[in-house]
Parts: C-alpha cells; structure tokens; sequence
C-alpha cells in the first residue's frame, strides 16, 4: 500500500459518512479503492464470456489473427470489455502486423502497468485502471510518435462507433 492509498483510506473511513461514493457500473467502489471496481470471481464469470474472462481476469491471451478489431477501420472508441473504460480512439490504432490490436498510445489514466516475467525475459503488462482487466503488454517497438505498440486482446476490447 502506497502512503497516497493510506492516506485517502483513513480519510475514507473517517468522514465516510461525509462523502457519497461513486458508482461505477452499477456497483459501489469500496471505501478508498480509488473508484475501481471491485466484483467476486463469480461475478465476474456472470459478466464476462468464458474467453474474455480468461484474459481479462485470468491474464490469458487470445490466439494471433483470431480478433475481428484487427479489421475494424471505422472512426469510434475502444473501451474494456469488463466494464466500459474508454481505453483507445480509432485515431490511436495501427497495422503491427502482430495478429492482435495495436495502438500507439492510450487514453490518459486507462492503464496501470507491471512487469511481467512469465516468458522469462521482462515485459510490461498493462491492466484496466479502473477494473483491473489484463489487456496485454506495451513494447518499444511501434511507430512515431510514440514509439510504443500498445498489444491488446481483441475480447478484452468493445468497439463504439462514433
């Protein structure tokens, strides 16, 4: 826990009847969990397709090629499949030729990211800010401006036409 967290945990539990929560699909956001949503296993298998629920919640990934958002060319947004976040617009996205969704850079505050192990070498993975949905890992290997090729799972995205 950082001290940010501490602090605006205590605050929380001292004047929680002060302060209205927010409300964030439909669900309460726990006392000083920053407005994220917090749901049991089982709801979230409720909610989820049993494919989304493995790479959302389970950090899985999809196979390569397999994602119809490779083709989506429309104008509109992407955002999480777990609960709505706008993560990326259509302006953001590009071919990689990877076989997955890949965008140049993000929303401000749509992702929280971590270092990830589980192939041996490091990689950064990046969750859902608000839900903590697994969506895939951000490499240095993408095109101007950034740089950055944001690889996502096509399931653990919803397209929104404009």
């Amino acid at each position: 826990m950082n001290r940010r967290r501490f602090i605006i945990g205590c605050l929380g539990i001292a004047s929680t009847p002060l302060i209205a929560s927010r409300v964030f699909a439909g669900r309460m956001a726990e006392p000083g969990s920053g407005g994220k949503i917090v749901k049991t296993d089982a709801e979230w298998r409720k909610i989820l397709t049993p494919q989304q629920y493995k790479i959302l919640r389970r950090e899985g990934t999809e196979p390569a090629f397999s994602s119809p958002l490779n083709d989506e060319k429309r104008a509109g947004s992407y955002v999480c499949a777990g609960c709505e976040l706008p993560l990326f617009t259509s302006d953001m996205k590009y071919d990689s030729g990877t076989g997955w969704p890949s965008f140049y850079t993000t929303l401000p505050g749509a992702f929280e990211t971590k270092r990830d192990f589980k192939l041996l070498l490091p990689r950064t993975e990046y969750h859902c800010a608000r839900c903590g949905g697994h969506h895939g890992h951000v490499f240095n290997d993408g095109p101007q401006p950034t740089g950055k090729r944001w690889c996502n799972n096509g399931l653990a995205l919803k397209f929104v036409p404009a």
